[in-house]
């Protein structure tokens, strides 16, 4: 009697640790409305063995309507964004309301306007593009944002530097973690609030002893950068047009050098790549230099509009390489598209890599042309809206990326002067384009290493570096 009970029991106990499994991972909810297709799941990881099986733009464009646009102009949240400085007062991934708009609006108009733009503007080694090509962009963001450069002297530049670097390998790990079922992900999220509130603190401490050092200037000593602006709506609690704190200034910092200079670490990458790769595409744009900019001085920003094929150029590479291949976004509501309903905060991707790399939309896909950017003989409105709908290196809509001008300008200039001065010598035919394997942002499997040498031109040493500086 004993033994039967206790067979009964294990048997009890079996059967409501299947129903407790079943629920968890297998049921699908009863809820009425038609889901969308998709590939098969696994018990708790679900789809994320697709996703770390290659690149994971490339993984999703195997597996491959303006409607709702406000609806999924919202990017959801994380467990932990109340921990982490650019969670909790972030701008890009602030939800959009009145906050979001106002920042934007004071981002476009006091730095990434075209206005805005134009007012901020020999040993044989191999040289790492990608690298050199951060310190660039970064020296420009922190100028414009801040009114100078990062110090190199007292090791300000590398802390910042380290700090991006963290902060992108923090957001994979993030990333992946978001993946698993609700349990596991907060388990997988908690393992790394030690590292994202040690990121989060020196962040913090570069930070303010930058704002006191605006705050302690001289009313007349210089002009007023995006920092100065912020500021003064900070201390304005009455005529403001939206209320902000030290950490929404501090936060902004830090989503704007992670954002601008990586991005353009990686279009500059990827785009040197596939020029070197194309010596016609070098001899076109030295003879489009040579007619436009001579060979007396370095391409500068007020060229770029009088330079069209360098634009197709940096347009292409951005097409077949976009740094954020992949834009997060979360619906605030239940929603049905196409007969298929969308349940509230559904987290969904949208595969930039996949929308620019489409046979129906792009002829020869998958090859690097530029010259499909410098004219159609279709024009108006209707192609310029077919265009945008299929050309989405920086996203679209209400979350497109503000920093789209910048983020060209900063490539258009690095690209010109280092085709322009140097004609690059690699170890082997063609440079590798193979892209890391599991990674969010799309980066080559090897840094783009060259050696330059310096063409035979009548721009002088000295010239070179003045006007390298007055750019940065």
């Amino acid at each position: 009697m004993v033994d039967n009970f206790q067979e009964y029991l294990i048997l009890i106990i079996i059967c409501l640790f299947s129903l407790l499994c079943y629920s968890l991972f297998f049921k699908k909810p009863k809820d009425g409305f038609e889901l969308p297709p998709s590939p098969p799941t696994l018990p708790i990881i679900k789809h994320l063995h697709l996703l770390l099986s290659g690149s994971t733009p490339k993984s999703l464009q195997k597996l491959s309507s303006r409607e709702h646009e406000v609806n999924f102009s919202f990017r959801g949240t994380t467990p932990i964004d109340e921990s982490l400085l650019v969670g909790s007062f972030g701008f890009f991934t602030a939800p959009y309301g009145d906050y979001w708009k106002f920042m934007k609006k004071v981002m476009v108009t006091k730095l990434l306007g075209p206005q805005a733009l134009e007012r901020s503007r020999v040993k044989n080694e191999r040289v790492d593009i990608g690298k050199e090509t951060m310190k660039f962009a970064k020296n420009i963001i922190c100028k414009m944002i801040m009114g100078r450069s990062c110090n190199e002297e007292n090791g300000e530049a590398e802390r910042v530097s380290d700090l991006v670097a963290e902060s992108t390998a923090l957001t994979m790990k993030i990333f992946v973690a978001n993946m698993f079922h609700k349990p596991l992900k907060k388990l997988g999220i908690s393992l790394f609030r030690k590292e994202i509130m040690s990121v989060s603190c020196r962040f913090d401490e570069v930070l303010e002893r930058i704002l006191e050092e605006h705050e302690n200037k001289k009313d007349d000593d210089q002009d007023m950068d995006l920092m100065d602006v912020l500021l003064e709506t900070c201390r304005d609690e009455t005529t403001a047009e939206c209320r902000i704190t030290r950490n929404h200034i501090k936060s902004l910092f830090v989503d704007l050098v992670i954002a601008g200079s990586d991005t353009s670490r990686h279009a500059t990458q990827w785009t040197m790549a596939e020029i070197i790769n194309n010596p016609n595409v070098v001899e076109r744009l030295r003879e489009e230099n040579g007619a436009v900019v001579g060979e007396t001085r370095l391409v500068q920003e007020k060229d770029l509009q009088n330079l069209p094929y360098l634009q197709a150029t940096v347009k292409e590479g951005l097409r077949l390489h976009p740094p954020g291949a992949l834009f997060a976004r979360s619906s605030r509501e239940g929603c049905k598209i196409r007969g298929f309903y969308i349940p509230v905060n559904t987290p969904l991707v949208v595969n930039a890599y996949a929308v620019m790399r489409d046979p129906d939309s792009w002829e020869d896909p998958n090859e690097f042309k530029p010259e499909r950017f410098l004219g159609s003989p279709r024009s108006g409105q209707e192609h310029e809206r077919e265009h945008a709908l299929k050309y989405i290196p920086f996203g679209s809509g209400r979350r497109g990326c503000p920093g789209s001008n910048l983020d060209c300008t900063i490539v258009g200039i690095a690209i010109g002067v280092m085709v322009q001065c140097f004609d690059w010598k690699i170890n082997s035919d063609k440079i590798d384009m193979e892209e890391a394997p599991r990674a969010l942002v799309l980066t080559m499997a090897r840094p783009l290493m060259c050696i330059p040498v310096a063409r035979t031109c009548r721009l002088q040493v000295p010239d070179l570096e003045m006007s390298l500086n007055s750019q940065t």
